[in-house]
């Protein structure tokens, strides 16, 4: 019997669900695709496209594309309520979308509050396209005159986000002064080795890093220090405090500590067996992760695959994360910072290393056309 799957959001975990989705249509069963946008950006690439490495086109996907193309439908909206009971999902514009099997892959937010409230000048790092908008926000006014930029945040986000504003700003008619907010100790979770190369590199481009203190507050062009310390700012990016939307919590169903949708093993609600989810929006009972990329790409198969299993009653599969990870750090001047485990190595190689893995996963999704697309406005 045909059933309807709903998508909620065309991240990096339903990657294969959509370049599959003819599969799922082949079988006469519905498939809708909720997002906010029609695209969805690749975050390994975000700092690159920040500082002009990469253009918007080349590091998003046309999700809208690949969910009609296969026989889906589209709806661009935001979804704000579940209610497992009646199996609806709740629209921002009102609409209630029904299901018969529901995954989630909305990814996570960098909440302004209680750091700042709304501002033209201040970027939280997530979602994605803010650092689209920046770009041109700051090639707008340097163009008129100097500016100062701060970067809160002092793990692998804040930093690659600093480096990246320096080979923004290298080149323009004005000066840009660069900060790099860090907290106590930048990368002070990583091996000492890592944190003493990002902060050479930083430091030689005449990048400045604060540590031992953090934001309190940013308004108004002004960021307040918790040792009492006043900086002046037309540019503030907040890279801290990554979590899931609220959208799990507003709905009533278990959460992990971080407000993410608490699955099982096989990636599926542990009240809701018809409910899925992938990437930064869930959190693993018993067993969190970290929230890298990398464990939302390993979801991919395993997710289609389950997906596929509860709508034809299959048997479903468990996701296992496949250990270690290698991280790399585009460190925005054409060099890298990778490490995995206590192996660390810098320099042109490691950024050329990273460049590949990004540039085969972005061919690997995006449709035909789509890196060939104008690159208006996103």
């Amino acid at each position: 019997m045909a059933k309807h799957l709903v998508l909620v959001g065309g991240g990096h975990a339903h990657m294969t669900a959509l370049l599959r989705l003819g599969e799922i249509t082949g079988r006469g069963h519905l498939v809708t695709l909720i997002s906010s946008s029609a695209h969805h950006f690749y975050s390994g690439m975000g700092p690159g496209m920040l500082s002009g490495i990469y253009e918007s086109r080349q590091v998003r996907f046309n999700i809208r594309k690949m969910a009609e193309e296969r026989g889906g439908a589209f709806i661009e909206d935001n979804a704000v309520r579940i209610d497992p009971v009646r199996q609806l999902i709740i629209l921002a514009s009102g609409q209630e979308v029904n299901f018969d099997i529901a995954s989630f892959n909305t990814g996570s937010q960098v909440p302004l509050e209680p750091l700042a409230a709304p501002s033209d000048g201040i970027f939280t790092v997530k979602p994605l396209i803010n650092l689209y908008r920046a770009r041109r926000k700051i090639l707008d006014e340097i163009a008129r005159r100097e500016l100062q930029i701060a970067v809160i945040g002092g793990g692998p986000a804040g930093v690659e986000i600093a480096a990246n504003l320096w080979r923004l700003v290298g080149r323009q008619p004005h000066r840009a002064d660069i900060l790099l907010v860090g907290g106590n100790r930048i990368l002070g979770k990583f091996p000492e080795k890592v944190r003493a190369i990002a902060l050479d590199s930083l430091q030689k481009r005449g990048i400045g890093v604060m540590e031992g203190t953090r934001a309190q507050t940013a308004a108004d062009g002004t960021i307040m220090l918790t040792n009492g310390t006043t900086l002046r700012c037309d540019f503030v990016f907040i890279a801290v405090g990554v979590k899931p939307t609220s959208l799990f919590d507003d709905s009533g169903l278990p959460t992990g500590e971080d407000g993410g949708l608490l699955v099982n093993s096989f990636l599926q609600s542990t009240a809701h067996s018809e409910l899925f989810g992938g990437g930064d929006c869930i959190s693993f009972s018993g067993n969190p992760l970290a929230k890298v990329g990398v464990y939302a790409v390993r979801q991919n198969p395993v997710l289609f695959h389950n997906l596929l299993a509860a709508l034809e009653g299959g048997a479903l599969q468990p996701f296992r994360h496949g250990g270690e990870y290698m991280l790399i750090m585009n460190m925005g001047d054409g060099t890298g910072i990778a490490w995995k485990k206590e192996r660390v190595w810098d320099g042109r190689l490691a950024f050329l290393l990273k460049d590949f893995i990004d540039r085969r996963f972005m061919r690997r999704f995006q449709v035909s056309g789509e890196r060939n697309e104008p690159n208006g406005e996103v």
